[in-house]
């Protein structure tokens, strides 16, 4: 008997609520939010062939299409609360749905967020995830605060997914073992919701890299009215991306995007809290630039000398 779409929802994505007042299987999820806070909401839509290639394994797709999102509300500094789920689907097919599943609900467990709708249709492979947090009034991280003298920070190690692209792509050669550790960070990227958390009340402004670390930086500039200086010398670089010639570096580091790291602008005077707040989440923090009164983005390459940065550009949904 073919799987319908009610019997699809049923088998692998119907799972009671703890959180929520009501969750799938209604017109409408009812969300409890707690008294005196304010609601973070964003969306994604992955696309097959844009977002992710057919050979991705189906649990790790459903691991990245949540974990993109939460990186929405790490950035916003909210507390994961609920999601839904939109899925287009060729066929209801059991061996990409059971693993797809675990996948998806087992980050979901790990945040303590809970899946409480969505919707199921024939069509190409798409997924659109909708994520909703919690965050004190006042305390969202924004990418309008960051103020001139600020130190510029990012968490992880951004570059290391841009290699695994490349690889598909053709324009790269890895080690076996290097792949893999690339496809990893592509595939499996970590969000960093307890530094988003822990950063309210320090950073200024905030955004996740996910379309390149320029272009990122370049919507905080924009919506603070600043500028920045970037020192590449101090960028964190693992091995597996230290490897590799360094126009690559430059070019995984600057335009890489699908890292999920958080960006974020502090004061000078905040930089041990910031440490501290870093070392609270588990998560490794690196200051990489300054922010300036005058707009304009200048960087400097590993000697110090000016990176003319005239042609880099950031991932663009339509255009790339």
């Amino acid at each position: 008997m073919a799987l319908g779409e009610f019997e699809l929802i049923d088998r692998f994505f119907r799972r009671p609520v703890r959180r929520a007042a009501l969750g799938v299987g209604d017109d409408c999820a009812l969300l409890n939010i707690r008294p005196g806070m304010q609601l973070a909401v964003s969306t994604d839509l992955l696309v097959e062939g844009r977002h992710f290639l057919s050979t991705v394994d189906p649990a790790r797709l459903g691991h990245k299409a949540l974990a993109v999102n939460l990186s929405d509300l790490a950035a916003c500094g909210a507390e994961p609360l609920a999601f839904t789920l939109s899925l287009s689907l060729p066929r209801p097919d059991e061996r990409f749905l059971a693993p797809f599943a675990e996948g998806l609900l087992a980050l979901a467990d790990r945040h303590g967020i809970e899946l409480v709708g969505g919707d199921t249709t024939a069509g190409p492979l798409t997924l659109g995830i909708t994520v909703m947090g919690e965050v004190p009034p006042g305390q969202a991280l924004r990418r309008s605060g960051a103020q001139a003298g600020d130190v510029l920070w990012v968490s992880g190690f951004p570059g290391e997914a841009r290699l695994a692209l490349e690889v598909f792509r053709g324009t790269l050669s890895l080690s076996e073992d290097d792949f893999h550790a690339a496809r990893r960070a592509m595939e499996l990227p970590e969000p960093r919701v307890a530094l988003g958390l822990a950063l309210r009340g320090l950073a200024t402004a905030a955004i996740d890299v996910s379309d390149g670390l320029l272009g990122d930086l370049g919507h905080v500039l924009r919506a603070s009215g600043v500028g920045a200086t970037l020192r590449l010398a101090d960028f964190p670089r693992r091995p597996l991306l230290a490897r590799q010639p360094l126009a690559v570096q430059r070019m995984a580091l600057l335009t890489g995007g699908d890292d999920y790291e958080l960006l974020f602008t502090a004061p000078e005077a905040a930089g041990p809290a910031v440490q501290a707040a870093a070392a609270q989440a588990g998560v490794p923090v690196q200051a990489i630039g300054r922010i300036s009164a005058t707009p304009g983005l200048q960087a400097f390459d590993e000697a110090g000398a000016p990176l003319d940065l005239a042609g880099w550009a950031a991932f663009d949904h339509f255009k790339s």
